[in-house]
């Protein structure tokens, strides 16, 4: 049967929650109800009380109230929450998660959420969704419902906003339960086709495009990522679920805004997720040449002095100097070196972006040797593979290439399965 999972304080939400249980099983749904609350008494029993989501966390209930301190409990909730939703999920008993909140539980909720694969529903009714919701959904594929009132009873306000999210959630579960479990864990997409993630920023679209044409014929269906720091977040997130064949990571911008303080960075674990997980992956050294800033009157004034040049009117950028770029060129190589599956690096020779080609404004053939020369250090005497390219990065002879490197390395893994 079907399965719903609600999860929440209900100490706090015990009525809304409990109306909600009604509702979702009117749909012919089964729900699991999921108690995240700390002091007062819960208002409806659960299925899972809190003294067992606060040991799935490794503690005792009495100790997070003796403690007395809600930020460290809250926190400790959110970990038992999430082990426990995973553990059901294992079990076959959620198809989908429900939780409504304000900041508290909101935060508790959708950390276990996004603990959960991509395509289980997840939806979270929040009086914080009509804000900044990056913190709460993160790199998943949670659904944010502003609750327009705040969660206090059931009321002519809160009744169809709160009906809506039953119908919704129990509609989603049934939809998600009708696919079989082979086709949730497969890596395969439309038509049977296998998975492969690429990155790529508007000064690697030639070169990339024309990697993803090659592997389109090959096969494959393409998933490409935007390297605006969500998107390589998102990326990261899919390859350590094992969702991809392979991954084609042409563009590394976000590691250069890491380093230099841009606003697009995907933080500090880029480019690890499919090192950790063994899966095949070509890289390269895309964009490393620059770092992007906001509108050029926000520029920092230690970049004013640098080649700027301004991208659009929300993006400036830098150019990278040879002391970043060697910085860039061990931190790659330091990620890649611990990688457990098959690595391969392609190096265009002739640039690195739109602007880093030769005769273009950030064309700096010094800075770019500083680059490979650390990677080449960095990376000697690991089994990750360089292959040179006396190309730029666009020219789609290269992007063909990575391509078809890609697809080789992915052979020869299944050849060996």
């Amino acid at each position: 049967m079907t399965s719903v999972v609600l999860v929440g304080t209900l100490d706090t939400k015990g009525v809304e929650y409990g109306w909600l249980r009604e509702r979702i099983a009117r749909a012919g749904v089964e729900v699991v109800l999921v108690d995240t609350g700390i002091m007062g008494d819960p208002r409806v029993p659960a299925d899972v009380p809190r003294e067992a989501v606060a040991r799935a966390a490794g503690t005792e209930l009495t100790e997070l109230r003796a403690a007395a301190d809600r930020g460290a409990a809250v926190t400790t909730m959110a970990r038992g929450a999430e082990a426990t939703l995973v553990r059901l999920h294992a079990e076959g008993r959620l198809d989908g998660v429900l939780a409504i909140g304000g900041s508290g539980g909101t935060s508790i909720a959708t950390r276990a959420m996004r603990a959960l694969p991509l395509g289980v529903p997840k939806l979270m009714v929040s009086s914080m969704a009509s804000g900044d919701v990056a913190p709460y959904v993160g790199s998943s594929d949670i659904t944010m419902m502003y609750s327009v009132v705040d969660i206090a009873g059931i009321n002519s306000v809160s009744a169809p906003v709160l009906a809506n999210a039953a119908e919704a959630v129990a509609a989603m579960a049934k939809a998600y339960a009708r696919t079989s479990h082979e086709a949730r864990a497969t890596r395969l997409g439309a038509g049977g086709r296998p998975l492969i993630a690429a990155s790529m920023a508007g000064v690697t679209t030639p070169g990339v495009d024309a990697a993803r044409e090659r592997l389109t014929e090959l096969g494959y269906e393409v998933l490409v990522f935007h390297t605006s720091g969500a998107g390589g977040r998102t990326l990261e997130t899919l390859a350590g679920q094992g969702l991809f064949a392979g991954v084609l990571d042409l563009t590394l911008s976000e590691l250069a805004d890491d380093l230099c303080g841009g606003i697009l960075t995907a933080g500090p674990d880029r480019l690890s997720a499919a090192g950790r997980a063994g899966v095949p992956q070509v890289v390269s050294l895309g964009a490393l040449d620059m770092v992007k800033f906001g509108p050029l009157e926000s520029l920092p004034e230690h970049a004013r002095y640098r080649r700027v040049r301004v991208h659009n009117p929300s993006i400036t950028v830098i150019r990278t100097t040879q002391a970043e770029c060697t910085e860039l060129g061990r931190r790659v190589a330091a990620k890649l070196r611990v990688a457990t599956g098959p690595t391969a690096v392609c190096l265009p020779l002739r640039g690195l972006s739109t602007l880093g080609a030769p005769g273009g404004p950030y064309h700096d053939a010094v800075a770019d040797r500083a680059l490979f020369t650390a990677l080449r250090e960095g990376l000697r005497g690991s089994a990750t593979r360089l292959y040179d390219y006396d190309t730029h990065i666009n020219d789609p002879a290269f992007g063909r290439a990575a391509a078809e490197r890609l697809h080789d390395m992915i052979a020869v893994r299944e050849a060996a399965a």
